[in-house]
């Protein structure tokens, strides 16, 4: 085995702990994400009972896009640990 092999293989191998410890921080800012919307939407609910279908519309929205997030982490992962 050469010394760029070397290298690189020890390179796959820290890659594989970044990539976990990336997805977590992905995972966790799409549920931090998620609960504001959810606590926004439910609060303006509260405030303005007859805004709830746009404040909904919107809320699902915006949670598809954090959970976007969460999403993007979990290819990133798999792509740098392999």
């Amino acid at each position: 085995m050469s010394a760029t092999q070397q290298i690189l293989a020890q390179a796959a191998d820290n890659n594989a702990g970044y990539a976990a410890i990336g997805y977590g921080l992905s995972a966790i800012g799409a549920g931090i994400g998620v609960g504001l919307i959810w606590s926004a939407v439910v609060n303006g609910t509260a405030r303005q009972p007859e805004a709830r279908g746009q404040l909904m519309g919107i809320g699902w929205a915006t949670f598809v896009l954090a959970e976007l997030v969460a999403l993007i982490g979990l290819v990133v992962f798999f792509i740098a640990s392999a």
